[in-house]
């Protein structure tokens, strides 16, 4: 998928554990782990503002478009 998702490197960088992150969020941890395995077909934009609030960063920083 030409999409990335970048969580991963966010949640060391904030020193998260996936189930604080997730909690924060409002979503379940396998929830987390769709999006980090970049298994999600999509992301509503009330979870991807939770998201960004938690991390404190820009959608940018969480989607990586990679060219196949």
């Amino acid at each position: 998928m030409p999409i990335r998702v970048t969580i991963d490197a966010l949640l060391i960088e904030r020193g998260l554990s996936v189930g604080e992150f997730a909690d924060r969020v409002g979503i379940t941890p396998a929830n987390v782990a769709v999006l980090k395995n970049g298994r999600a077909k999509a992301v509503r934009f009330s979870t991807l503002e939770a998201i960004c609030r938690v991390l404190d960063c820009q959608p940018g920083e969480i989607l990586l478009w990679e060219e196949e």
